[in-house]
């Protein structure tokens, strides 16, 4: 049994500003292709919420960036501040083409309120790498390959190509807040990691909801495409990122079975069942597949 992946995907426990514990809905409060008006609201309720409540980084830390730091981090944090400046353009209009045709617009609203706490992580990231001297980046071709992706198609493969980033990305911050003893670095890769995680909990929600109505085979397609998608795109962080990667402790297999789990808690399908208990009556309590 695993007692942490069940606990997420229960039912809402009444906090409205935990949209973690809206997650488990994905597949119970579902209208055709879509998610039900209470999953929204609470979603819409959050991203407002953290609109005006911004995550702040505290003023005072240690801001002490070694020059051997700096060289080992510079292109790699840069490239990653790349990929978090997007204008959202593509993903916004596949969100109203959706929610025009389902009559869902919060959905609208709350995709330009995520985008927005996107632009502010690259803007939090900005400001650390003027402040050590660490060069921007106007372009990167993983960068340019993910913005093509998304143009591709509607809102399904948008949410598929936006949450692989974020899965991989959430790896990423956690690997370098380790290679750094910097307070204000390690406290900003925290930070992200706590808004990104809230992010791939309402996109797993989204594709969870989308991919419901499909048959059986066809999700069962969709999953192993995704996972073979996150599998080479984890594979080329591991290749343009290896340095600052080999630093922290990390090669290629252990990078890819990090990036892995945290696909396996978001997107695939809770396997364990409830060990069977007799009920008041006599009868036995059906696990969930």
């Amino acid at each position: 049994m695993q007692p942490a992946r069940r606990a997420r995907r229960g039912p809402a426990a009444g906090c409205h500003n935990l949209p973690e514990s809206c997650h488990g809905n994905a597949q119970m409060g579902l209208h055709t292709g879509g998610m039900s008006p209470d999953d929204l609201r609470i979603w819409l309720n959050h991203f407002e919420y953290h609109a005006e409540h911004p995550r702040c980084i505290p003023g005072g830390l240690d801001d002490v960036l070694r020059p051997e730091e700096r060289r080992l981090i510079a292109s790699s944090i840069a490239t990653f501040q790349l990929g978090e400046q997007s204008d959202g353009r593509t993903l916004v209009r596949a969100a109203e083409r959706f929610a025009r045709a389902r009559q869902m617009p919060a959905l609208v609203r709350i995709i330009e309120l995520f985008i927005r706490e996107e632009q502010r992580h690259a803007s939090l990231l900005r400001s650390f790498m003027e402040d050590h001297g660490i060069p921007l980046k106007s372009s990167h071709w993983t960068d340019h390959a993910f913005r093509r992706l998304r143009r591709l198609a509607g809102l399904e493969l948008c949410m598929c190509v936006l949450i692989t980033a974020e899965l991989i990305g959430n790896v990423y911050y956690r690997v370098l807040a380790s290679a750094t003893g910097c307070q204000r670095l390690r406290v900003l890769c925290r930070t992200l990691v706590a808004d990104e995680l809230v992010h791939v909990a309402f996109e797993s929600q989204v594709l969870l909801a989308l991919r419901a109505a499909r048959p059986a085979w066809a999700r069962t397609l969709i999953r192993w495409a995704h996972r073979g998608f996150l599998v080479g795109t984890a594979s080329v962080v591991c290749l343009t990122h290896r340095s600052l990667l080999r630093h922290s402790g990390h090669d290629a297999r252990t990078f890819l079975r990090l990036c892995l789990a945290q696909y396996d808690f978001y997107l695939e399908p809770v396997k364990a069942t409830l060990a069977a208990a007799p009920s008041v009556e006599g009868t036995r309590s059906p696990g969930r597949g």
